[in-house]
């Protein structure tokens, strides 16, 4: 289902040799595509649906270590926020990958929110390694780009109920003292995250939003 932002148009049809209708092309927003690229993969365009989300920095490096990197996620995502583009329900930013679980609104000019979120840090992060002379282990072989921040294909999962949302929330929010992560004494003491906020309500951010409210209207 989509949301009520989006202009949605059938503009055809295709049919097997019996006649039957095999796929429907519709236009987005001006964008066309088939419903069956949206049933594989949705979260590539604006829906109704919350995901659970993760991004990973090319090769695992620790690019989001330094705090101002981290700030960089922080910013992009309350520019985004602002403008409706994305709710966002729960986060974490680790030294080299991004879990979040948010909402595409509606499009950012002909981008995805996920694709300008991307593209802003990815062009915000270059600038930093290319200032410290450090973007040469970024380097790719490839005719559309010379360097690649982020991997291609970030993982997204459906939030289809209470239980999964629970489940997720956890996995966000201890992620950054489980395993070989000890990067605070608790998960309420790492700062670049959404714990507090469903400890004590306070949004910090300016951005967050309770996704259990959201599921159970309450």
């Amino acid at each position: 289902m989509f949301s009520e932002e989006l202009v949605k148009t059938r503009v055809g049809e295709k049919r097997n040799n019996h006649g039957d209708i095999q796929n429907t092309f519709i236009a987005i927003n001006g964008i066309c595509m088939t419903t069956l690229d949206i049933e594989k993969n949705e979260f590539s365009y604006v829906s109704d649906k919350i995901y659970f989300w993760t991004a990973t920095i090319n090769k695992w490096f620790n690019l989001l270590a330094p705090d101002g990197n981290k700030q960089l996620i922080l910013d992009s995502l309350k520019y985004l926020s602002d403008g409706k583009y994305i709710t966002v329900y729960a986060f974490v930013i680790m030294p080299n990958h991004v879990h979040i679980i948010w909402k595409q609104n509606k499009l950012n000019g002909k981008e995805t929110p996920k694709g300008s979120f991307l593209k802003y840090t990815a062009h915000k992060l270059m600038a930093y390694l290319e200032m410290d002379g450090k973007s040469g282990p970024y380097k790719v072989e490839a005719t559309n780009k010379r360097f690649e921040i982020w991997q291609t294909k970030p993982l997204a999962i459906e939030i289809f109920s209470l239980e999964v949302a629970k489940q997720k929330l956890d996995y966000v929010h201890f992620n950054p003292v489980s395993g070989k992560w000890q990067l605070a004494k608790d998960d309420l003491s790492y700062h670049y995250s959404s714990a507090r906020f469903y400890e004590t309500g306070i949004d910090e951010f300016g951005f967050l939003n309770n996704i259990f409210t959201a599921i159970t209207g309450n």
